[in-house]
């Protein structure tokens, strides 16, 4: 309900914004493809380590995925290509951030957590082609099945990531508390070797 609300306020305030700029020379698609940009330099910030960053220019480039529809949608210049090409880069952009975070799993260090870490990556990478995919299918087929298959997604994808979050919350644990033995019997050998004479 919320975010229904908030996508509508968001998409009302866009258009607002796009019908006083409407008068610039920027079609839709310019705004697509430069978001698209955007996008990559965030996933290469990602491969380079550089997370905060990263963020930083994804979060902007997110707001060219707004305005492209807006100014589409203000000017009524929306037409099938500008859809097909709003949605192809988007996959492209997808694609580009879980690339950005696999590098950066990769060269990151860490034995198992780390090759878990790249594994999650990549079926992350899947499932969010898979979402779009299955989307597609599901609007091919109908209203009910689409409605089925939105909401059978929501509940996979969202226990997929829980589940993979707890995995590596254990793992961090056992290594905490692994780091807190070692700390323990040091300290232990220390006390000891000092009561001797």
């Amino acid at each position: 309900m919320f975010t229904t609300r908030f996508e509508a306020w968001v998409r009302r305030h866009a258009e607002r914004l796009m019908s006083a700029l409407g008068r610039l020379p920027v079609t839709p698609n310019q705004i697509t493809v430069v978001g698209t940009l955007f996008t990559f330099l965030a996933a290469v910030l990602a491969a380079f380590g550089e997370l905060r960053w990263a963020g930083v220019v994804l979060a902007f480039a997110g707001t060219f995925d707004i305005l492209d529809g807006a100014l589409a949608r203000s000017t009524h210049s929306a037409y099938p290509y500008g859809a097909f090409l709003d949605s192809t880069l988007d996959r492209y952009s997808e694609g580009a951030i879980y690339l950005g975070l696999a590098a950066y799993f990769a060269g990151a260090g860490g034995g198992a957590l780390q090759r878990w870490l790249i594994l999650a990556t990549v079926a992350a990478l899947a499932g969010s082609f898979l979402v779009s995919y299955v989307r597609a299918r599901a609007q091919s087929l109908g209203g009910w099945v689409l409605y089925a298959v939105v909401f059978l997604l929501a509940g996979l994808t969202n226990l997929t990531a829980l589940q993979r979050i707890r995995e590596v919350w254990l793992q961090g644990r056992a290594q905490r508390l692994e780091r807190q033995r070692e700390a323990a019997a040091r300290s232990t050998t220390t006390a000891s070797a000092q009561r001797l004479p």
